[in-house]
């Protein structure tokens, strides 16, 4: 399944980190090591940067510098205790369930598989946390799988876990990446959570349709 089917926030949680600590940090020569690697152009001053981090965020874009500095951020952040990983309602209690009907669960993120341990390594439990990493027999990213929007990535997954594509599902709530696992033969579902991009009339009739994890059988 794709991550960001799972989590209110969209994996957005070390971007506002980031916006933070550019804000408070600009002149600290720690954080300019961290920048290192964004574009010249995008690092003059501490607006500049937040406007190009803000831009890849509204548009959806998996630039590796920015994606390297939110595996940092993670790190530090959930360590210290300041970030936690805030699910919808439904998703632990379902995971949990498959988990013990003897089903192989599996991420697919655009988030590295390091990011992906430490997100499920500190979910909100009330006033705690809980580590739901024990529930996925398999974490994959675009290095170790391919591009999300390629039907070669689905057909690698599910040759590295011994499944036939045709005994596979994926949940995502991208329809580029639905059509992509479609193509190599998974089982698609959209998942139509609150904050998603409308869809569209032709795409439901082509997909299966959820709002939540337990609207699955």
């Amino acid at each position: 399944m794709s991550a960001a089917t799972l989590d209110r926030e969209r994996w957005k949680n070390a971007d506002t980190v980031l916006l933070d600590i550019a804000s408070d940090s600009w002149n600290d020569p720690a954080f300019q090591d961290l920048i290192v690697g964004f574009p010249e152009e995008t690092r003059p001053d501490a607006e500049t940067l937040i406007s190009h981090v803000e831009d890849l965020t509204q548009r959806d874009i998996k630039a590796v510098y920015l994606k390297h500095l939110q595996g940092i951020l993670w790190k530090t952040g959930y360590s210290n205790g300041d970030l936690k990983t805030p699910l919808f309602d439904d998703v632990t209690p379902t995971l949990e369930s498959w988990k013990d009907a003897g089903k192989t669960l599996a991420i697919f993120s655009s988030g590295s598989v390091q990011a992906q341990l430490q997100f499920f390594s500190y979910v909100e439990c009330g006033s705690s946390t809980q580590n739901l990493n024990p529930l996925f027999s398999a974490n994959f990213d675009t290095v170790t799988a391919g591009s999300k929007l390629e039907k070669d990535s689905y057909e690698n997954i599910c040759l590295k876990i011994g499944k036939e594509a045709a005994k596979v599902v994926f949940l995502t709530d991208n329809v580029k990446e639905a059509l992509a696992a479609t193509a190599a033969g998974i089982y698609t579902i959209l998942t139509d959570r609150p904050g998603n991009a409308p869809l569209s009339a032709e795409i439901k009739e082509e997909f299966a349709v959820i709002r939540k994890l337990t609207d699955l059988p």
